[in-house]
């Protein structure tokens, strides 16, 4: 997600023309941890009974936050870099920030057995057009969808560790980049939406569409 706002915070660190302040490198760090921990949960409830009830050793747990980490994390991570990147290049002032509140109940969403996923989002300011603040916008979701592109051969390898990160980033990503196209509240969607209504379509359509496939399969 992005949205605008005022507050912004010195950089100390630059990759690529970006640049990266301590908070904000604090924030995204967290976040991605966070969310890895909260969909290892989540996907592997089964995993860690198992580990509780002596039948699984202790190691399994590890492996399932390396995945969500690899895949979940990952695609968050992208996401919001995506918004940050074109968000700088049409001159805005932009920074990712962390919704701390937000990612607890999003831990413990996933121990409850139910997911709601609210890591926070890149904030940015500055004079910008419709049509700009729905390209940031659709950056972050039109990442995901790359990815789904480099997780499906992944997906499509078979049985094993390949295969199980392929379905896997796979079936998040498509999750991300739909429910995010939703044109509601703070999602992108609704940017997308207030700037052009056929760009909306040609991106929404296939990814909600193909988020309720996977989600209801």
């Amino acid at each position: 997600m992005s949205r605008g706002g005022r507050r912004t915070a010195r950089a100390d660190r630059s990759a690529g023309g970006l640049t990266f302040s301590a908070r904000e490198l604090r924030d995204l760090a967290v976040a991605w941890v966070a969310l890895g921990v909260a969909f290892a949960v989540f996907l592997n409830r089964g995993v860690l009974r198992a580990i509780l009830a002596g039948s699984a050793p202790p190691e399994a747990a590890l492996l399932a936050l390396a995945l969500a980490l690899s895949t979940a994390g990952l695609g968050f991570l992208l996401h919001e870099l995506a918004h940050k990147v074109v968000a700088v290049r049409f001159g805005q002032v932009a920074a990712f920030r962390a919704e701390y509140g937000l990612l607890f109940l999003t831990v413990v969403s996933a121990f409850a057995g139910f997911l709601f996923a609210a890591p926070g989002a890149v904030v940015h300011r500055g004079r910008i057009t419709d049509r700009e603040n729905g390209l940031v916008a659709l950056a972050g979701p039109v990442t995901n969808l790359l990815l789904v592109a480099l997780f499906l051969p992944l997906a499509v390898a078979g049985p094993g560790l390949l295969g199980t990160v392929g379905t896997q980033g796979l079936f998040i990503n498509l999750l991300l980049a739909g429910f995010n196209m939703i044109p509601f509240g703070p999602l992108d969607g609704r940017k997308v939406l207030a700037w052009s209504l056929p760009v909306y379509l040609l991106v929404a359509v296939p990814s909600i569409g193909l988020a309720a496939f996977v989600f209801f399969l």
